[in-house]
């Protein structure tokens, strides 16, 4: 190893994973000399057709709702940002957090939940017969591992990016049973493996799931102020954010609208994350963490305070009732399940609509669920117009 990626990893704790330590890749390949195994990954994410075309992805609005709005990439990068500054104060490993932060969401449909849902109900009702031995339904988060293990197409001797276990395993948020028991026939003791037996996964891991979750309830209080359909005066009814507005006026007491938003959200994302970094501290304390496998025999340790969880509970279900489900959100989300329902139910019955590669895959109903994940808001609007003749979203 070269000498300046061994001082990058001395810096890390014990209980942190060591690159030089990793249980490696599914195809075995020699070590890059400038760079460690998971900037390596973190490397493969960026250049990946599947992390370009987040660009164009639901997070809550339409791409074509406004510039502005998140997108998948965009909350892809701030989940990693905040990831990245967390990892650095409890020294786990930046650069494979980074690595999961931006692969975490690669197997998202266009059109965010309403995409997922309506291709997981057009998977569902399919005779068990169909799947073979692929299992039914849809689920964004396998299906993100199914893209960097089997379906971007770059290197000449493998399918996918061939990614280090630890970051393959951070990209399998959850998972159900009969999922993990498939997988682990096909990868014995594997990434799904805790799925079964029971354990946690890297602290890494556990902190990007955290990550998200601070990432999108801070930038939907944003988006969901900037489209009108929350105010200021709605979210003072939540305690955790109405807590840092006030702090924000009793600072500046003439501050107002966008100003006060973005300084109340950023007043809320910096004490969540000293709070994480906190309470991690004092759980990582009630445990001899000797290695990095330590933790995967415990309870999740990465974690906020009791209080704070509940107090960003409360602001979760607010934006669930609040924007998630507001009757404009509402409608839209009806919109774009039909898109995904008649462009699964065409291509089902008429194979010769998909481009060549898909069409001749000998599981039919998976390739077609993969294609249509793959598709960007604006070209699965697109290819339904080209289909149909109609513009469901004029």
């Amino acid at each position: 190893m070269q000498p300046g990626v061994q001082r990058s990893v001395q810096t890390l704790a014990a209980y942190a994973s060591d690159p030089a330590r990793s249980r490696g890749r599914r195809h075995p390949e020699s070590e890059a000399p400038t760079r460690t195994a998971f900037q390596r990954d973190r490397d493969r994410v960026i250049h990946s057709t599947a992390f370009r075309r987040l660009v164009y992805k639901t997070q809550v609005f339409l791409n074509h709702e406004g510039d502005l709005f998140r997108t998948r990439l965009t909350h892809s990068l701030e989940v990693a940002q905040l990831g990245r500054s967390i990892a650095r104060s409890l020294q786990l490993n930046e650069d494979l957090v980074e690595a999961i932060a931006l692969a975490h969401d690669l197997g998202h449909t266009p059109f965010g939940h309403a995409g997922q849902d309506a291709l997981n109900a057009c998977m569902q009702a399919l005779s068990p017969s169909v799947h073979g031995l692929d299992g039914g339904g849809f689920e964004h988060n396998l299906q993100s591992l199914r893209v960097v293990d089997e379906l971007e197409e770059r290197y000449p001797a493998f399918d996918g990016l061939n990614l280090c276990f630890e970051t393959r395993e951070g990209i399998l948020k959850h998972c159900s049973r009969a999922n993990a028991e498939r997988l682990e026939r096909l990868e014995p003791h594997g990434v799904a493996a805790r799925f079964i037996h029971g354990g946690s996964p890297s602290l890494e891991a556990q902190l990007c799931n955290l990550a998200d979750e601070i990432a999108y309830n801070a930038h939907d209080i944003d988006d969901g102020v900037r489209s009108g359909l929350l105010t200021l005066e709605q979210l003072d009814d939540v305690p955790l954010f109405r807590h840092y507005r006030q702090q924000a006026v009793t600072t500046h007491p003439s501050l107002s609208g966008r100003r006060l938003l973005f300084e109340s959200i950023r007043l809320m994302l910096s004490d969540q994350v000293y709070d994480v970094i906190d309470h991690t501290r004092l759980q990582m304390g009630r445990h001899a963490l000797v290695d990095a496998d330590a933790p995967r025999r415990l309870p999740p340790l990465v974690a906020f305070s009791p209080g704070m969880r509940e107090r960003s509970q409360v602001l979760k279900t607010f934006l669930l009732r609040n924007l998630y489900r507001h009757p404009q959100v509402m409608e839209t989300t009806g919109r774009a399940q039909r898109v995904v329902s008649d462009l699964f139910e065409r291509y089902m019955t008429a194979p010769q609509e998909l481009p060549e590669a898909h069409g001749r895959s000998s599981q039919h109903a998976r390739a077609v669920a993969d294609y249509i994940a793959g598709m960007t808001d604006r070209f699965a609007i697109r290819e339904h117009e080209r289909l149909f003749g109609a513009a469901v979203f004029p």
